[in-house]
């Protein structure tokens, strides 16, 4: 089997890692955010070309105010923080999500980011923002159908394809292995088109205890799976 060049990860427990430890729940979000320092780092040297991560859902909004604010505040920080290193060290930085919802400071950084980390491929880093599967989804046909309803395009022209060009995932490969930590076994509406036939790794590490270590071990163990893709296993 190849190797997983692209690597999805749902980062859950921060709150719960806190809450442990006695300690807000915004304690765990910013370690969290430590975390992902040292996950982009190991990630090419484990052999992963592309990495998703999950750090703020449309249906988080849900929390409370302070929470989602502190939220908004350490996605900033971190892109602030993080603009010379990734720059350095070759990798590209590109969000997923419908950001109007964002706040302007935060979606002028995370233009700026993308625009001066455009050209680099060492590793391909996707942060998914105010992001929600069946949201991307509803969106990229309402943008099909516009076209069908001006004329541009006839009904029986669309296609998968199609569809995955007008996802915020366009240019980006499918997922080959997607990973939850903190031990929950839902999928929580992420990347559900581009999912369709990724394995799954669903470990009880809280994220904020989650290390290269063990995402080498998780790939070792993708690379004993054998990916059919709906056919049958070879002889």
């Amino acid at each position: 089997m190849r190797p997983a060049e692209h690597v999805a990860i749902i980062m859950d427990g921060n709150g719960r890692w806190a809450t442990e430890r006695g300690w807000p729940r915004l304690v765990g979000h910013r370690r969290g955010a430590e975390r992902v320092r040292e996950i982009v780092r190991a990630c090419p040297d484990l052999g992963i070309r592309w990495l998703t991560v999950y750090a703020f859902s449309t249906e988080n909004w849900k929390r409370s105010t302070e929470e989602v604010l502190g939220l908004m505040a350490i996605f900033a920080r971190y892109i602030e923080r993080e603009a010379d290193r990734l720059a350095a060290e070759g990798v590209r930085m590109r969000f997923i999500g419908d950001r109007s919802r964002l706040d302007e400071g935060l979606q002028t950084l995370m233009a700026g980011i993308e625009a001066r980390t455009a050209g680099f491929t060492r590793l391909n880093f996707t942060v998914a923002i105010n992001y929600g599967g069946r949201d991307e989804v509803l969106r990229a046909v309402r943008g099909i159908a516009a076209e069908v309803a001006a004329g541009r395009i006839a009904p029986d022209q669309v296609t998968e394809a199609m569809l995955s060009d007008h996802l915020d995932t366009k240019g980006i490969p499918d997922p080959d292995l997607v990973i939850r930590t903190s031990g929950e076994t839902r999928t929580s509406n992420f990347l559900p088109w581009q999912t369709a036939y990724a394995e799954y790794e669903f470990t009880p590490t809280l994220w904020p205890d989650f290390s290269a270590h063990e995402l080498s071990a998780i790939l070792a163990r993708f690379g004993n799976r054998e990916r059919r893709f709906g056919g049958v296993a070879s002889a």
